[in-house]
């Protein structure tokens, strides 16, 4: 390497730094002032030089619920999303199903359906069913986000599987369940665990549908929680900030400890093999 190209990469790496750490100030602002209880956001400290855990022991005490109703809400998302999505992209990648070019496009269409929409009609469908406030509500609201979205990665990751695979298994008398549940499934594992996090990030950073669709305790999760919190505690921010960094946990872990299925998920489908 020249000693141009190594002053180059320096100049990257610096400047890489710089926009990284410009990007989690925000983050590093958010624990700083949930280690701060009691304290104004004028009056915060750039570092906690006397950290206390009051704001955490608050913020549980009053969201914890909440939290574990969001952690539900978004795990069975997931569930439902993945039941529905992963047969409908077996069948409209690997099987000629009359029409799949217009389902296909019907799916990306819904993404552009602003969400207020979606929400406003549900809650009518819903007052109908009676489930609203309900845990299962806001299940089937947020699958209705996390089903479409996990059918077009899917099915984009399944268009590349070799056919000669499907057809050796019929050969061997596998009938489509048995192909689908033995050989497309395990293939399959990195673009579902993408979808996966994906439907479980919709619905645990849902705020929309959880304001619409609810008007009590029985069924709030931590985003209404904190929207709530805030009114109660605006002279507290260390409060506020504690939940906040609670909610984005979850969600962090899963995104480290899943970032080499998503990559691979999501660039599957890229290449016909």
């Amino acid at each position: 390497m020249s000693h141009k190209q190594h002053r180059r990469s320096w100049v990257y790496t610096v400047l890489g730094c710089l926009f990284l750490a410009f990007m989690l100030f925000p983050v590093y602002w958010m624990v700083n002032a949930s280690l701060q209880p009691g304290v104004s956001t004028a009056d915060l400290d750039w570092f906690p030089i006397r950290p206390g855990l009051d704001g955490y022991r608050a913020a549980f005490s009053t969201q914890g619920p909440n939290l574990l109703t969001s952690l539900v809400v978004a795990m069975g998302a997931v569930l439902v999303s993945l039941t529905v999505a992963t047969p409908a992209a077996y069948a409209l990648s690997l099987y000629r199903v009359r029409g799949a070019g217009a389902v296909m496009f019907t799916l990306l269409l819904s993404q552009m359906i602003p969400g207020i929409v979606i929400a406003n009609a549900l809650y009518s469908a819903y007052n109908d069913l009676g489930i609203l406030n309900t845990t299962v509500g806001l299940i089937l609201a947020d699958s209705a986000l996390g089903i479409p979205f996990s059918i077009l990665i899917i099915q984009a990751f399944m268009r590349a599987i070799p056919m000669s695979l499907l057809e050796a298994a019929r050969v061997d008398g596998a009938g489509r369940l048995r192909t689908f549940v033995s050989i497309v499934l395990p293939l399959s594992r990195n673009a579902m665990i993408t979808a996966a996090l994906f439907s479980f990030l919709f619905a645990w950073s849902d705020f929309l549908f959880a304001l619409t669709l609810n008007s009590n305790s029985a069924a709030r999760p931590v985003t209404l929680g904190i929207y709530l919190f805030i009114g109660g505690y605006v002279a507290d921010w260390g409060s506020v900030m504690a939940t906040a960094t609670m909610a984005s946990v979850p969600a962090a872990v899963l995104l480290v400890a899943a970032q080499k299925y998503i990559a691979a998920g999501a660039t599957g489908g890229a290449v016909k093999a």
